[in-house]
């Protein structure tokens, strides 16, 4: 294949009017990072070493947390690199690695939310036949068919987006690698891939918020007419937290596509919290919110303090 590009490297110049504050940037984000990956991965530990969690709902909550600390990876390392003083370039490969890997894990986990919303309908709608409607093969085959979409929809993308030329500034006005912030430095028409992108993106948040919308009508209409009250709670209970999560990672991309007139600030104040804050905020929520997954912590906490005191 023909090189397309005389660029071998981009140059990302950061968050948007925020020059000066980078230091605090820099040691804001290391934490929510850092949070982030224990958080997650401590959901997992509780899922993996419990056997009462291995169930289709907590099968694909730990498929969530994996997907979690694989997203804001994508971004963080390189940003806090370059907060933290080293230097703002990334090659030319790589920024085509990013991009992919960003619309391929970001596709795939708000994929994995709307099966997580089908399983919750499935639990709630049709309790008599939910193991076998999610039975393991069927829940295995979900988790693979989102990943196959999302690469789909990521290889569409970085091919629409990285078959243009670039051959002059190589200078991106954005922190990372995405499809907005690289068109505007290609030499070739890129009228198409910024339609592709805008189309593709759009299209996929608001058939997952679809998806989502109708299950939990279904889930409403469900749980009111359980009778009792506990019922209800311990019904409504298991679907707020999934419900929260939704909220954290389909709103960002719904005001960001959803804009008259873009805004580079908002523009990144949203992909912040799409992409760094909501993979945080859903271990919180998870945690704080899933009486099953603290008392499976609590138990390896407990394990793990008995095996150090022998």
């Amino acid at each position: 294949m023909r090189n397309h590009t005389e660029l071998s490297e981009f140059i990302l110049l950061g968050i948007p009017q925020t020059q000066g504050l980078e230091t605090l940037l820099c040691v804001l984000f290391s934490f929510i990072y850092l949070f982030t990956l224990i958080g997650n991965l401590l959901i997992l530990t509780a899922v993996v070493s419990s056997s009462a969690l291995h169930t289709p709902m907590y099968f694909f909550l730990g498929i969530l947390s994996v997907f979690d600390m694989l997203f804001p990876s994508v971004i963080c390392p390189k940003m806090l690199s370059y907060l933290s003083g080293q230097s703002h370039a990334i090659s030319y490969k790589g920024c085509a690695t990013q991009l992919f890997f960003y619309h391929f894990l970001g596709c795939t986990e708000n994929c994995l939310l709307c099966v997580m919303a089908y399983d919750r309908f499935v639990a709630i709608c049709h309790p008599l036949r939910y193991t076998l409607i999610m039975r393991p093969g069927v829940c295995v085959g979900l988790v693979l068919g989102a990943c196959l979409l999302g690469c789909l929809h990521a290889s569409i993308l970085t091919a629409f987006t990285f078959q243009l030329s670039y051959c002059g500034s190589n200078q991106v006005d954005y922190f990372f690698c995405d499809i907005p912030a690289v068109l505007p430095l290609a030499c070739d028409d890129s009228s198409l891939a910024q339609t592709m992108g805008s189309t593709d993106v759009g299209f996929l948040a608001i058939l997952f918020w679809f998806i989502v919308f109708v299950s939990y009508v279904r889930i409403g209409v469900a749980i009111l007419r359980i009778q009792s009250a506990e019922g209800r709670k311990k019904a409504f209970s298991t679907c707020s937290a999934h419900l929260a999560a939704v909220l954290c990672a389909l709103g960002p991309v719904i005001i960001i596509y959803l804009q008259s007139t873009p805004n580079p600030l908002l523009d990144a104040v949203v992909q912040i919290l799409n992409n760094i804050v909501s993979p945080m905020l859903n271990a919180l929520i998870y945690s704080l919110r899933n009486r099953d997954v603290k008392n499976s912590l609590k138990k390896v906490f407990h394990e793990v303090i008995l095996t150090s005191l022998e």
